[in-house]
């Protein structure tokens, strides 16, 4: 079943519940993540969700604003494309923006072909790829921002997907760092929000990981380091996993120190 899209909506609903009582000025207050605002946060979050309708849709305007940021970042940066592709949107106009525009995007993406490929900044992906990684970059920003807030997020059981997209990408942890990839996959149990068992085991492997799924999401997604959970980690390849996971394309980054980023109350 292609259940991705409802996921996704599902991640964006909790966030816009979270801030829509916020002023224009509370959209200024910076977040444990780089010091961004959450007007860069949201800001950013749109933006990438206008692409990825672009892509979704086919047709040349993908490509041209590809072409546009990869020549941007050649003397500047994302977050200043990022500034000019938003000509001056902020507060609660962006906010409402944003979260107008991905309903549409949930929409498009419900009626669209999972196993449809589409272009991407890197190499195409499918659909269901794509919506997915809407799914992670949304949940993992916005753990931001339930931080900034004091607010413990009940997660859902669609998190599944993130904790996936995390195993799906052990191999790209190592290939991105120019690192050899071990020869087994650590297994990996984890028990989801619901209380269910998720399990991807490797008999192979002496390693393992066991512990809270969310948990395991704020790892693969660097918005927690590794020492800041009560996951098992069991082996020496779990434990080099574990503290450089990435499951998001892009250049190499490095995952939060301990202690950073973790709920301001």
């Amino acid at each position: 079943m292609f259940t991705q899209p409802q996921d996704f909506e599902e991640q964006n609903q909790d966030l816009f519940v979270l801030v829509k009582s916020l002023s224009d000025a509370d959209f200024e207050r910076e977040t444990l993540f780089k010091s961004w605002t959450l007007n860069r946060l949201f800001g950013h979050l749109h933006m990438w969700n206008w692409a990825a309708d672009q892509s979704l849709k086919g047709g040349d305007v993908f490509g041209e604003f590809a072409t546009d940021f990869m020549a941007e970042l050649k003397t500047g940066s994302m977050a200043t494309y990022e500034a000019k592709w938003l000509k001056g949107l902020k507060g609660r106009e962006l906010l409402e923006t944003w979260w107008d525009y991905s309903r549409t995007l949930v929409d498009n993406y419900a009626a669209a072909d999972p196993k449809s490929r589409v272009k991407w900044m890197g190499p195409d992906m499918s659909v269901r790829s794509s919506v997915t990684a809407r799914i992670m970059e949304t949940w993992s920003h916005g753990q931001a921002v339930f931080d900034l807030m004091g607010v413990e997020r009940q997660d859902r059981d669609s998190i599944k997907n993130i904790a996936v997209l995390g195993i799906n990408t052990f191999g790209w942890t190592y290939i991105n760092r120019k690192l050899s990839v071990p020869d087994q996959r650590p297994s990996v149990h984890l028990v989801a929000p619901s209380g269910e068992n998720w399990d991807w085991p490797n008999p192979e492997s002496d390693n393992a990981i066991k512990g809270s799924a969310t948990e395991f999401c704020q790892v693969v997604s660097q918005t927690r380091n590794i020492a800041d959970t009560s996951l098992d980690v069991k082996g020496a390849v779990a434990e080099e996993w574990m503290a450089s996971a990435q499951c998001f394309a892009g250049p190499v980054e490095t995952p939060p120190a301990p202690g950073d980023r973790r709920k301001e109350v």
